[in-house]
């Protein structure tokens, strides 16, 4: 699963992905902005096992089940513009601040802002097509909780 999902990313032009990939797809850009600050700490753990649980409906033990593959997945995937494009893709416009909110949860969870996560949400936001304006506001709801 993860040489077709790694394969489709690195296709010159990255093709839609079907849902269960999207799912892991997202998962894993989630484990890249928690360890970007070279931390992975428990908090954004289980913030990413929160966030998935909630979006895709998955019990406590599915969600960690999908968060570890995508640990796996993020440390062989390619760089994350391909990662981001690939998941633009498969994801509507009017989705995508609501995905950008849940990345600054992690990215806030675990209640220190770093400049590297800062600088990763910025090129993410950019390569999902949110605007500045829009994307300081998904920092500003998953501040709020």
């Amino acid at each position: 699963m993860f040489e077709r999902l790694l394969s489709g990313l690195l296709a010159p032009s990255p093709a839609r992905l079907p849902e269960p990939d999207a799912r892991l797809a997202f998962a894993a850009l989630m484990v890249r902005v928690a360890r970007s600050d070279g931390d992975y700490a428990d908090a954004e753990v289980a913030q990413i096992d929160r966030v998935l649980a909630t979006l895709h409906g998955l019990s406590p033990f599915a969600a960690a089940s999908l968060r570890t593959e995508a640990e796996v997945l993020e440390a062989e995937a390619p760089d994350t513009v391909r990662f981001t494009r690939a998941l633009k893709a498969a994801t509507a416009q009017e989705d995508r601040a609501g995905l950008l909110q849940a990345l600054w949860s992690v990215a806030l969870s675990d209640g220190a802002r770093d400049a590297e996560e800062d600088r990763l949400l910025r090129l993410v936001a950019n390569l999902l097509g949110i605007t500045d304006v829009d994307s300081a506001l998904a920092r500003q709801r998953a501040s709020r909780g």
